[in-house]
């Protein structure tokens, strides 16, 4: 039987004579079994009929007149449990009050109408029809349709704003007789539609999937039900006016009235003042709700490597200027192509621990790379399967060569960016000088140790990058020497030093330069990354 109890009888009479459906009255009389909820709604009413019209209580001596005539039966706590198929068909309610007075006030007659139905004043229909096998089998088709990999899945709800305001309607209706009765109900104990609505759907949609657990809190894969109500949708207005303070435009949201917004309002507004600009009861929807299209999302699938860039004219980005492309390719491009196929991913954002400029060459073993792949259809893969995929990005291109590729958490990807300005990198610049020189003329270069730069942001960068003098470090130098115009500078560097402006003095915005040091002018023929100093990711074995 339905877990009620004496003092829920004057809000079951209420709330089915102000239009709710039965599995709203169970959750305004608080009622958390899960079960309760997932009984066909004709049975429960049916079941509501039979506890308020009780007359063994003695307390309420009407009669109640009901055209379906099967046979009420009792299911055990186990059983309980199972999933059910509520049927389709609804039922309506006709109420009217009886000369007949108890001590308790006047008692609602309900008569069922068979054929006839009637929206839900507080759920708008999301209890009723669309909580059953027809919204089950849908939510199923978009799932296979979508061909994820899983083994669990969470079920979130999108509901409709207005549906606060409804709830806390009804929640006054029956605010008054609980007081009159000295008894004590709080709102917040009240089973939120959501909640109800999962109960229901968990076990159906886990049936109509062979057995996927369906579970209420964390699991890499969700599916959203969203329902709109465009009948009742102008029901939140007047709080915009009574509480402008809850209603601020925002860039993401199409409308003001969101859901949090008008939960705000309504712990703001005086029972006084909602009661002046809303009916209480709510006034009888003559629509269901919509249920949108259903929506599934596999959390993000992170992978990182390593990458070699061998060509001098591959920008390591997309390179796109005034809407016109400049380069026909891209290292991320390259890169990505072939994992976001494997994953079978909707899009992805890659970072790296810095970057190279587009005719700067990556040597040693590689710059650290992560790519975030945003909502994967496929996220199972093997060591081996991801050997393969490395080997797939390295023969569809002689530009780039990818190593130590692997799946990572998000948490790891925090040390990739930690390495960015706190490790140190090592470069191969090929310097040319205006002045002749011999090799003793660069040989004291050798010698000098953390050097200090102030580098004012580079004039090549300044229409990305803020205005600011920055000091960076140059660790050790070393040189070798070619002709008399030329020669090659290996450095080891605080990572973010620009390597370009120190050789050629960017007209005096970078301080110490190689300009000053060498007392000529120098510039920059060639520049090579030789090693990122960052222990991340881990390397994988060959």
């Amino acid at each position: 039987m339905l877990p009620l109890k004496e003092k829920d009888k004057p809000i079951i009479q209420k709330l089915l004579s102000a239009g709710c459906c039965a599995r709203c009255v169970l959750r305004f009389c608080c009622v958390s079994v899960q079960a309760a909820y997932r009984k066909p709604p004709e049975e429960t009413l049916e079941e509501l009929q039979i506890f308020i019209n009780d007359t063994k209580n003695d307390k309420c001596q009407d009669s109640v007149a009901l055209d379906s005539t099967d046979e009420y039966k009792l299911k055990d706590a186990a059983e309980s449990e199972t999933s059910e198929d509520p049927p389709n068909k609804r039922a309506k309610l006709e109420t009217s009050i009886t000369d007949a007075q108890s001590e308790e006030g006047a008692a609602a007659v309900v008569k069922l109408k068979d054929g006839d139905s009637r929206v839900c004043v507080v759920c708008l229909g999301i209890l009723q029809e669309l909580c059953g096998t027809t919204q089950a089998v849908k939510i199923t088709e978009a799932v296979k349709a979508g061909n994820y990999e899983f083994d669990t899945l969470v079920l979130s709800v999108s509901l409709p704003a207005q549906l606060c305001v409804r709830e806390h309607s009804c929640w006054l209706h029956v605010k008054k007789e609980v007081r009159e009765k000295g008894l004590v109900l709080n709102k917040d104990d009240v089973i939120q539609v959501k909640e109800a609505f999962k109960w229901i759907m968990q076990g159906m949609v886990a049936k109509e999937l062979g057995g996927i657990a369906v579970v209420t809190k964390v699991s890499p894969f969700e599916v959203s039900v969203e329902f709109t109500h465009s009948e009742t949708d102008a029901d939140c207005h007047f709080l915009a006016a009574t509480c402008p303070d809850c209603f601020k435009p925002t860039k993401n949201k199409q409308s003001v009235f969101t859901r949090m917004a008008v939960v705000k309002a309504l712990e703001k507004i005086p029972d006084g003042k909602f009661l002046k600009h809303y009916p209480c009861p709510p006034k009888q929807p003559t629509s269901s709700c919509s249920p949108q299209e259903v929506q599934c999302l596999h959390v993000s699938v992170f992978v990182a490597g390593r990458y070699n860039k061998f060509c001098r004219s591959l920008p390591q980005t997309p390179w796109v200027i005034d809407g016109e492309r400049r380069m026909e390719s891209s290292v991320e491009e390259l890169i990505a192509a072939p994992i976001l196929s494997a994953f079978r991913a909707d899009g992805f954002n890659f970072s790296s621990s810095g970057r190279e400029d587009v005719d700067v060459r990556t040597l040693g073993n590689g710059r650290p790379f992560a790519m975030e792949l945003l909502n994967p259809h496929k996220s199972r893969f093997s060591k081996e399967q991801i050997k393969q995929l490395q080997e797939t990005i390295n023969q569809s291109s002689d530009k780039i060569k990818v190593r130590d590729l692997q799946i990572v958490t998000r948490e790891a990807m925090s040390r990739m960016k930690e390495g960015e300005e706190e490790k140190t990198k090592s470069y191969t610049a090929l310097v040319w000088t205006q002045k002749p020189i011999q090799r003793e003329d660069i040989s004291f270069i050798d010698d000098i140790k953390d050097l200090t730069l102030d580098q004012k942001t580079p004039l090549r960068v300044l229409h990305r990058r803020a205005l600011a003098v920055r000091q960076r470090a140059i660790h050790s130098m070393s040189t070798r020497f070619l002709d008399s115009h030329h020669f090659y500078l290996r450095l080891k560097t605080q990572a973010g030093t620009y390597i370009k402006e120190f050789v050629h003095g960017d007209f005096g915005r970078t301080n110490p330069n190689l300009c000053q040091l060498l007392k000529t002018d120098t510039d920059i023929l060639e520049l090579d990354v030789e090693s990122v100093d960052v222990d991340w990711p881990p390397p994988v074995p060959e």
